[in-house]
């Protein structure tokens, strides 16, 4: 079994520029997470480059074996140090997991 986790998230910043500058910024942490916690199998992450009044700002698509690994991943300290970034720059977050 894989799960793909899937999430995006709508930066708080009220200026374009500096929504862009977060968004890519989390995009980079979360790129960086791949080698270090060993539960990624897959993951990519990545700011939008398109039509940003409507989209979300940043997205993660991840695969992990299953949901023990997923919940793993969630408390791994790396994840935890980009999470907290997250918390700060965010208004809005949307995820959805499913068995691929």
């Amino acid at each position: 079994m894989t799960l793909r986790h899937v999430v995006m998230w709508t930066m708080a910043a009220s200026d374009a520029a500096t929504r862009a500058e977060h968004a890519a910024e989390v995009a980079r942490r979360l790129n960086a997470l791949v080698g270090v916690v060993p539960e990624i199998r897959a993951l990519s992450a990545g700011a939008n480059s398109e039509y940003p009044d409507v989209n979300a700002d940043v997205v993660l698509i991840m695969d992990v074996d299953d949901l023990d690994a997923l919940e793993a991943y969630q408390v791994h300290p790396a994840h935890e140090d980009v999470a907290a970034f997250i918390r700060s720059v965010v208004a809005s977050r949307h995820a959805v997991d499913f068995v691929i």
